[in-house]
């Protein structure tokens, strides 16, 4: 294996977990954006309430 070809394949194995965030990010986004403001309290305050982070 030349070191051209080993840095290539490094590269690509780079490029898809980049690839893969990138992905979840813009499924977040595009989720939370389409969601209702109520919906979104809703699960924040149940996240609050779990991680045991006074609220109220």
């Amino acid at each position: 294996m030349t070191t051209h070809s080993a840095a290539a394949r490094r590269d690509r194995i780079g490029f898809a977990p980049a690839l893969a965030v990138a992905l979840i990010g813009l499924a977040i986004v595009f989720v939370t954006g389409h969601v209702q403001a109520e919906t979104l309290h809703d699960a924040a305050h149940d996240v609050r309430h779990a991680t045991g982070f006074p609220c109220h």
